[in-house]
């Protein structure tokens, strides 16, 4: 089954204090270094960004996409960048998840078929971020967003999901470290510091 990859970069960053899909990880920046990562998986790349003018430099395999409504969170953006797929399912990403494994993302994209959702489950946590969904899930986002509801996994009793347990994820990444993301001064360091310990470049 083909698939689309929705990278999200249209955070606020508010708790970094600056725009983090443009800090530069082993001399990249972290979205160019997203998109890299996953362009072996799909020919149709989504970069859901609000200010795709600034990225300009970056000169992306990808298209650009807008959130449909500016502020509405991640849900929107997974909502707006997969109504923009070219295939019937994606893999949606962050843009600060500079460790995403790509055994553990192929692994994943077979196991859509039959379902609507695919999302790993670690720790007793979902990874939202880090899942595939089907087209079939657009009205079902809508009508959260509608109502004003953000969490993306508030529409998954309405939907068939495939769990991606943690003995599954360990296969491919027994230190989780595709999860990591940037979010606050201390992930930035611990990124440059998993870099710095020889975590793959």
């Amino acid at each position: 089954m083909r698939t689309s990859v929705v990278i999200l970069a249209g955070g606020r960053s508010s708790r970094l204090g600056r725009d983090k899909s443009c800090l530069e990880l082993n001399g990249q920046p972290l979205l160019a270094r997203v998109v890299d990562l996953v362009s072996p998986l799909s020919d149709d790349l989504v970069v859901v960004a609000n200010d795709a003018a600034r990225y300009g430099g970056m000169a992306l395999p990808a298209r650009w996409v807008p959130d449909e409504v500016r502020g509405a969170g991640s849900l929107m953006g997974v909502y707006s960048g997969l109504k923009a797929a070219r295939y019937s399912q994606a893999l949606a990403v962050a843009c600060d998840m500079p460790f995403l494994s790509l055994p553990l993302l192929r692994y994943m994209l077979p196991l859509a078929s039959g379902h609507d959702v695919v999302i790993p489950r670690v720790g007793g946590y979902l990874e939202p971020l880090h899942a595939i969904y089907a087209k079939a899930c657009l009205p079902a986002m809508a009508g959260l967003l509608k109502q004003g509801r953000r969490q993306i996994i508030a529409f998954f009793d309405e939907v068939r999901v495939r769990y991606v347990e943690e003995d599954e994820v360990d296969r491919f990444d027994p230190r989780h470290l595709s999860f990591v993301n940037v979010n606050t001064p201390a992930d930035w360091e611990r990124a440059q510091q998993l870099l710095a310990e020889g975590y793959p470049t």
